[in-house]
């Protein structure tokens, strides 16, 4: 990496500052929304302290941007790629039998998410409604489940893929005799 690859902390300040205009946010707004005092955040977007990646990172969350775009250079093209290795991937547990692994970031919760599912036989996955006019699209990657939303029903091989409205009360069952797993897409 270069040097002037590195953002100054006066870049960081002004990309700060820049994206809380966006919101057409006060200091002591974001201050209220991150945790971080208003003299912080004053210091940072002057280009008076090089703040730390955990500032950054509750900075980043409060004004829905990625931590990236905080730090890059003026007239940087920005592009993604970022990598979560498999042991890394945040899973959601508390229903018996299933597992939930989580595969799109945190930036993207509420809009899109995605998921890889594991179905053990006998499993069941029952979700209340989600958001007016959501969307699952769920692949079946192998075994066999069933899906109810609403008062529709159906079966589903590996390979198959269905979409359909979740903002009514749905579950995905396995009665088969193998585990099943499927990747779904969540569109709010």
């Amino acid at each position: 990496m270069k040097t002037d690859d590195i953002a100054t902390p006066k870049v960081i300040g002004s990309n700060v500052r820049k994206k809380r205009h966006e919101r057409h946010w006060s200091l002591d707004e974001l201050a209220d929304s991150s945790g971080v005092s208003k003299a912080t955040l004053s210091q940072i977007e002057s280009g008076r302290v090089n703040p730390t990646v955990a500032t950054l990172w509750k900075i980043a969350q409060s004004l829905e941007t990625e931590l990236s775009m905080l730090i890059k250079s003026e007239g940087e093209t920005f592009r993604t790629f970022s990598v979560t290795r498999e042991g890394d991937l945040p899973r959601l547990t508390g229903t018996s039998g299933v597992e939930i692994k989580v595969l799109s970031p945190i930036t993207l919760a509420g809009e899109l998410e995605l998921y890889f599912l594991t179905l053990e036989p006998g499993a069941v996955l029952a979700s209340e409604a989600h958001e007016p006019n959501s969307h699952e699209l769920v692949t079946v990657i192998s075994g066999n489940i069933e899906i109810e939303a609403g008062r529709n029903a159906i079966k589903l091989n590996a390979g198959d893929v269905l979409n359909y409205q979740c903002d009514i009360s749905h579950r995905i069952s396995n009665s088969g005799e193998t585990a099943a797993t499927l990747h779904m897409v969540v569109k709010f």
